[in-house]
């Protein structure tokens, strides 16, 4: 129960953050639509831009698919050997890659299977003159499937754990064999996640930036976000950032309107690494081809990371350590991730409470619950306008006013804000509908309002979701190249973008020492917020 002071601010604040972000957006989209480039001879969408499209579409297509095809045996390898030794470390291991920074994961993977790399290293002993190549589409799916693998597998691992357990006794009692197991057991139960999963790890591919731009290759292996770049980094082509930037935006509004006719998966039982006991992977046979999927997807998932932690600790810290450009990346980083988190947070727990006094109204009218609507319906906004779009839009629009590079600062972290909010509301919702369900009618009835509610039953309750949250919002924009890309110059100099800096101009080494000290900052940010995760978890028994 809210007073009607409380569902007054709710209802303010929330319109407030709706028409702050539909605005910042709605600025950048429209800047697009109506920039005059003066170049009236093109057509909108030539023979290139169309090829860009393609091939934006063919990677993500290969990536999802081999992403989804590979974490399925490996879900089931999983699942079926419920109980051995670091099982539990191999689940957490999958989290590891989504909380990496993009650009940190592509050096590993290009210590691993670059030209020099571990693989070609070994290829070339054997007498295989014909080197691997980390660059191009190879290189990209191959970076890709790095990435999503993990959290392909995760999602179908929790759809597989929330079987009931009677089901693994009754198919061992019946004396059903492995593949009758898969058929009437396993397979129903991922086969409605598995078209989910796949829009999503697709939506995650199509919008690639950092990697593709790493590891394409040039020209023929480029991506709509990585040619709006492009466009406007190094030829000042805007009327050719405006087409790509439409068609991307067609193409994330697409997914998004697939994604929303499918279910959701979820992975809070993959997390905690608990499973049902099962009977039907005991055998030699069953075990023997479960420990190699694992071993394989263990080790193309640890080699990069041993990669970047032996590459790094070889640089010159010494020298690294007292350069300025560092600490002033450092700072600038920090201080970036630090203010996009907060503002994040703010705008995440002003939607929460503004659908929160919506829904507390005796009766809500149609407004109120299309307005609630509305207010959901923001996380997916910020999906439907990639960051590089986004920053686009903002270049056009301020570029008259003079430098771009004075407001740089700001939409970077604005930008990076909006990046963090879906992630921060999936933290934040579910933690305050359970507190306030429970604490509500207690607080109105007690007469406990305002700031003495806040620092006598709200904080103490929730300030372990709220640091969570923060912590995961602080290490994705603390390791995020897309907007720096677009922005960044000598007075706006971010850990990521030295780092890619430096791998640019060949300084490999100090790029690997950099990133090293990158990957450890964010993922002890992650860690910090899955350790969170843990805690309530616990809590709630």
């Amino acid at each position: 129960m809210l007073t009607k002071a409380e569902r007054q601010r709710g209802y303010a604040g929330g319109g407030v953050v709706f028409a702050g972000i539909t605005l910042f957006i709605a600025l950048a989209v429209i800047a697009l639509l109506f920039f005059d480039s003066g170049d009236t001879g093109r057509p909108l969408f030539d023979a290139y831009v169309w090829r860009i499209l393609r091939f934006t579409l063919l990677q993500a297509g290969l990536s999802t698919l081999l992403s989804v095809a590979l974490a399925l045996p490996l879900a089931l390898a999983l699942a079926r050997q419920p109980k051995f030794p670091g099982r539990i470390w191999i689940i957490r291991l999958m989290a590891v890659p989504m909380g990496l920074p993009v650009l940190i994961g592509a050096l590993g993977l290009i210590g691993i299977w670059g030209r020099t790399g571990v693989l070609n290293s070994g290829l070339a002993m054997i007498g295989v003159s014909d080197p691997v190549s980390i660059y191009g589409l190879s290189g990209i799916l191959i970076a890709h499937v790095f990435f999503n693998l993990p959290l392909a597998c995760r999602l179908l691992l929790a759809g597989l754990e929330r079987l009931p357990p009677e089901y693994w006794r009754l198919s061992a009692s019946l004396g059903l064999p492995s593949f009758s197991v898969f058929r009437f057991v396993e397979w129903p139960a991922v086969k409605p996640l598995l078209a989910g999963i796949a829009g999503l790890v697709f939506m995650l591919c199509a919008t690639s930036f950092t990697l593709v731009l790493v590891l394409g290759g040039g020209p023929a292996a480029t991506t709509l976000e990585v040619a709006i770049y492009q466009s406007l980094r190094f030829d000042f082509d805007p009327a050719r950032a405006i087409s790509l930037s439409l068609l991307q935006i067609a193409v994330t509004a697409s997914v998004l309107a697939l994604m929303a006719l499918l279910p959701t998966p979820g992975d809070d039982n993959a997390a905690t690494g608990r499973s049902a006991r099962r009977f039907d992977g005991g055998s030699s046979a069953a075990r023997f081809w479960d420990g190699i999927f694992i071993v394989l997807a263990v080790l193309f998932l640890c080699l990069p990371l041993v990669s970047i932690l032996v590459a790094g600790v070889k640089a010159d810290f010494a020298r690294l350590l007292t350069t300025p450009v560092f600490w002033k990346a450092v700072w600038t980083s920090v201080w970036i991730a630090l203010m996009a988190a907060m503002i994040s947070l703010a705008a995440a727990i002003t939607i929460i409470n503004a659908r929160a006094a919506l829904a507390d109204s005796r009766k809500p009218g149609l407004t109120a619950r299309s307005f609630s609507a509305l207010l959901a319906s923001l996380s997916s906004l910020v999906l439907l306008v990639p960051p590089v779009v986004i920053g686009t839009g903002w270049f056009l629009l301020l570029r008259p006013y003079g430098e771009v590079s004075r407001f740089a600062p700001l939409l970077v972290v604005m930008i990076n804000a909006m990046t963090a909010l879906p992630f921060v509301m999936r933290v934040l919702s579910p933690a305050f509908a359970i507190h306030r369900q429970r604490t509500a009618r207690q607080a109105t009835n007690l007469g406990v309002f305002g700031f003495t509610r806040l620092r006598l039953i709200d904080l103490p309750v929730l300030k372990t979701p709220l640091a969570t949250a923060l912590s995961f919002a602080m290490a994705l924009s603390l390791g995020d190249l897309g907007a720096v890309a677009l922005f960044g110059s000598e007075d706006l100099v971010t850990l990521p973008w030295l780092v890619y800096s430096r791998l640019g101009s060949y300084r490999t080494a100090d790029a690997d020492g950099f990133a090293l000290i990158l990957a450890l900052l964010c993922l002890g940010l992650t860690i910090a917020g899955t350790a969170g995760q843990r805690d309530r978890k616990d809590e709630r028994g």
